[in-house]
């Protein structure tokens, strides 16, 4: 007997995924919960367990190739008792866990969008699968096509909806676009969020315009020329998603980046006098990352417009304070969120962004671990940085660069001195906070990591 792997749905908005790598190959023996593919999405990497124990049978998805959820990717023969342990269905990927409620109209373009909040099954029936993937499994949601549903008595808004994901429509509102009039060139004719990005390229849709097809427009200049010895690789599903990302806040914020440099002394005195005994305490290493964090808590605390996000003509205060951590992976980069900051002591601070980060470079974190944040931390002090000016992370306002730690020659008390520095890059968005709130924003943080008044440690 065979049992269906599905492609899983990671996350409420999350409408399909890529299958990035196959850890398995056709023939292979596999137990039940082992690892047996890699997939990307807006929200999270992740490895997806055999549902059954077996041998995987079949592929029906290769690399590379985006399907929709429930969509099945690969089947595992099994023995009849296996499959009664497994059940008849595939259950939830290890990965997934149940997604926190999104507000309304407030989520990110990339990854917090909310779901269109309809049944799938009131819907009409789905036009066949598109003969590339396997047929999906009864019950499993097909997009059809919008010109299936004219004549329906369908709605504006049911037509869009069966063209794009919550992500691109959301991008859609943001820009003013008239989704009906991108040609899509998703899966059953969807706009996906490559089709809208080119329209944005493009200056947009003028009233009553209708985008032409990608390739009909004017071919870009090549970047290399003819005999020019160079190598040729496509991008990764992850380098497209944050390339996508990082294009469409820098369209949307009004970037602009000041500097502090904050004397770490106190801190790293603080962090020398503890380094033994936190570690034995609390089973992570002290770090001057805590540090930072729970200054910038502090600082938001103080100053709210930091911790908010601006959806259209208003201003959305958040009441939480959930912290991004930027972590380098080999294979790009991801910023899992450290929820409810300001609850949160210094070592619990330490020990959550270290599972964090241990679990990101793991591909072991779940889509609610990566969503939600309202405030942005990344860290190229690590790799030896002294500053950047880095992209805010929509749909928040601001974002923290913190870079190396160094000892260097300064004037304290008219006097020279050798203290271990750090400068203190603030991106911020200029629609909602002026320079004046930014600087004492940071003046702030650097106020609490100068003074070293951290009650809590050991």
């Amino acid at each position: 007997m065979r049992v269906d792997v599905i492609m899983p749905q990671m996350g409420e908005s999350i409408a399909e995924g890529t299958l990035t790598r196959w850890l398995k190959k056709s023939g292979d023996k596999v137990a039940r919960d082992e690892p047996i593919f890699e997939i990307s999405t807006d929200k999270v990497d992740a490895e997806i367990p055999s549902p059954a124990a077996g041998t995987l049978a079949e592929i029906k998805v290769q690399e590379g190739q985006t399907v929709p959820i429930n969509t099945v990717v690969a089947q595992i023969e099994t023995e009849a008792g296996a499959v009664a342990a497994a059940g008849k269905t595939a259950p939830p990927a290890r990965a997934e866990a149940t997604p926190a409620p999104a507000p309304a109209r407030q989520a990110a373009a990339t990854s917090t969008s909310p779901g269109d909040g309809k049944e799938r099954s009131a819907r009409p029936a789905p036009a066949p699968p598109s003969p590339v993937y396997a047929a999906p499994p009864a019950g499993a949601w097909n997009v059809p096509k919008a010109a299936a549903l004219i004549g329906t008595g369908a709605t504006v808004e049911d037509l869009r909806r069966v063209r794009s994901s919550p992500v691109v429509r959301k991008i859609a509102q943001e820009h003013n676009i008239d989704i009906s009039r991108i040609p899509g060139t998703g899966v059953s004719g969807r706009v996906t969020k490559n089709d809208i990005l080119k329209t944005i390229e493009r200056g947009g849709l003028e009233r009553g315009a209708t985008a032409t097809a990608p390739g009909a427009s004017r071919a870009p200049a090549p970047v290399f020329a003819p005999g020019e010895r160079v190598t040729v690789v496509p991008m990764s599903a992850m380098r497209r998603k944050i390339a996508e990302h990082m294009v469409m806040s820098r369209r949307t914020s009004a970037h602009v980046t000041t500097v502090f440099e904050v004397d770490m002394s106190r801190v790293m005195k603080l962090r020398a006098e503890h380094q033994q005994a936190f570690p034995e305490r609390h089973g992570v290493k002290l770090t001057p990352t805590p540090f930072m964090v729970k200054a910038a808590v502090e600082a938001l605390k103080a100053f709210p417009d930091l911790n908010a996000a601006i959806d259209g003509d208003t201003i959305v205060f958040k009441k939480d304070i959930n912290i991004g951590i930027a972590v380098a992976l080999d294979w790009g980069l991801i910023v899992p969120v450290v929820k409810h900051a300001d609850d949160l002591s210094l070592s619990g601070i330490a020990k959550t962004v270290t599972d964090l980060a241990e679990r990101a470079r793991s591909k072991r974190l779940t889509p609610d671990e990566v969503q939600g944040g309202t405030f942005t931390i990344t860290n190229p002090g690590s790799f030896g940085s002294l500053f950047g000016t880095p992209i805010i992370n929509q749909p928040q306002v601001a974002i923290l660069g913190v870079g190396a730690i160094q000892k260097r020659v300064v004037v304290v008390d008219d006097a020279i001195a050798i203290r271990p520095m750090v400068y203190l890059a603030l991106s911020f968005d200029h629609r909602l906070i002026d320079g004046a709130v930014a600087d004492q924003f940071v003046a702030h943080i650097q106020a609490t990591l100068q003074e070293g008044k951290f009650t809590e440690i050991v």
